[in-house]
């Protein structure tokens, strides 16, 4: 993991210069006519590796974009699009947008439209290349084009993004309710999902950016980058004595799956997406054989590991952005079904756990699957079976394939992994020590896979 530089970044120029590699910055439409400082772009290489960037200032620019600053954020993107690097947007400021209302005095009719000629070019380039949005102050206005990008990047107790104020809250509905607790880094991260990462400040927000980019391609028709030199030359020494314990006798007693995981991937690190959101579902990246893997995966410490409709579009969100830039997913399963109660059927799961369903039936990236213990009738199906499409399906001995809930009958009706071998829904029953030797020789066996679908428009997922 990188080590947290101690300079604070406060300016728009200032977290630009803190993210991209030293003097490798270039700016792009530096003597702009309106607010030079308001709005800065450019691009500039992250270890080494290309990338397009802008910042706003929100108190130098003002609760509206003007069309100049709007003109110099478009062409950045287009640069991204058609060069095929990442695309950082870092939004807000240290003070309140609201605060310059001689900012937005002189902005004009020239502002209408640009902020959806911005929302506009970050769908086109969605899927495409990987886009990142850094909230690090008050960035009401890129509301829109942050929930698009692929990942929101927040820092505690000076993030804020919402689409109406406190204000507007109270005169609508009589509802008083603080700005940090209307749309705060905390209310993003752990009860809207919207946020990714709560950092600790801008610059740890910054440190996890690189972070994140470390793992991802530079565009859709390229292979995240990968260290040869990770290669395992002995894959029989793989072995990891600990997981052939880490799932208790007791059937229903919980149990850490970060363990599981984090001994599946090179040197145990894991870098989580989203951990105070849905947490009784994981999702993040890792690296095998210093390839780049996304990793799904149920947690029973939290609701006992049950899917839930906040758990279902966290993990369907991840998978399709693993798939949309050629990230092989590792799906780790202990599920005894979905979670019940009105308030799950009145919202929607069904609608919404299809999600789920949908973006692995969809991916065509490589997916291996390991069930660890419980694996309960739908939700067995959605958690990337093999019936489902995954190109390797393995099971521990304690995995159990069932019928969830009251409807549960005798034994006979549990698939233990010999009989779920039979039916075709795991190719092999593997000891937990050697998960690791399994997932690395699957990998290196998927790794060249290719899939063509039906020619077709696009898919409608259940939205």
């Amino acid at each position: 993991m990188r080590m947290t530089v101690d300079t604070e970044a406060g300016s728009a120029r200032e977290r630009v210069e803190l993210l991209l590699d030293e003097g490798s910055f270039v700016e792009l439409d530096a003597v702009a006519r309106r607010r030079p400082d308001s709005v800065v772009t450019g691009y500039g290489t992250v270890d080494g590796r290309p990338v397009a960037v802008f910042s706003e200032d929100a108190a130098a620019v003002g609760t509206v974009l003007d069309e100049f600053s709007g003109a110099k954020i478009t062409k950045v993107m287009d640069l991204a699009l058609k060069t095929g690097c990442p695309l950082v947007s870092i939004h807000g400021s240290d003070a309140d947008a609201d605060a310059d209302a001689d900012a937005d005095a002189d902005v004009g009719a020239g502002a209408v439209g640009v902020q959806a000629e911005i929302v506009r070019r970050t769908v086109l380039a969605s899927g495409v290349v990987p886009q990142i949005a850094l909230v690090v102050g008050h960035a009401d206005r890129a509301a829109q084009a942050s929930a698009i990008s692929d990942f929101v990047v927040t820092s505690d107790q000076a993030s804020y993004l919402s689409l109406t104020g406190p204000e507007a809250v109270e005169a609508a509905t009589g509802e008083r309710v603080g700005l940090e607790e209307l749309g705060g880094a905390r209310t993003l991260s752990t009860v809207s999902g919207i946020a990714h990462h709560l950092a600790h400040d801008t610059n740890d927000a910054i440190e996890y950016v690189k972070e994140l980019l470390s793992y991802l391609p530079s565009n859709n028709l390229e292979d995240p980058p990968a260290d040869p030199e990770s290669r395992t030359d002995d894959v029989d020494a793989e072995l990891r004595p600990r997981l052939d314990s880490v799932v208790p006798d007791t059937a229903n007693q919980p149990y850490d799956m970060l363990q599981v995981v984090e001994s599946a991937l090179d040197d145990d690190e894991f870098l989580e997406t989203q951990p105070l959101f849905a947490p009784n579902i994981i999702t993040g990246f890792g690296r095998v054989e210093g390839h780049p893997v996304g990793v799904v995966a149920n947690q029973p410490l939290r609701h006992g590991g049950c899917l839930d409709i906040d758990a279902c579009e966290k993990a369907a969100r991840f998978i399709r952005t693993c798939d949309a830039f050629n990230v092989p997913v590792l799906t780790f399963v202990d599920v005894p079904g979905f979670r019940p109660g009105t308030d799950q059927e009145w919202n929607g799961l069904v609608r919404r756990s299809a999600k789920l369903t949908y973006a692995y039936a969809e991916a065509t990236v490589p997916l291996i699957t390991v069930l660890t213990r419980k694996a309960h009738g739908g939700a067995y199906d959605v958690m990337g079976s093999r019936h489902l499409g995954a190109d390797l399906s393995l099971a521990w001995p304690t995995a159990r394939i069932a019928v969830p809930g009251p409807r549960l009958g005798p034994e006979d009706t549990f698939l233990d992994p010999d009989a779920a071998c039979e039916h075709g829904c795991v190719d092999a029953v593997i000891i937990p020590s050697r998960t690791r030797q399994h997932i690395v020789r699957g990998l290196r066996a998927v790794r060249t896979k290719r899939e063509t679908r039906p020619g077709r428009k696009h898919g409608n997922v259940p939205l």
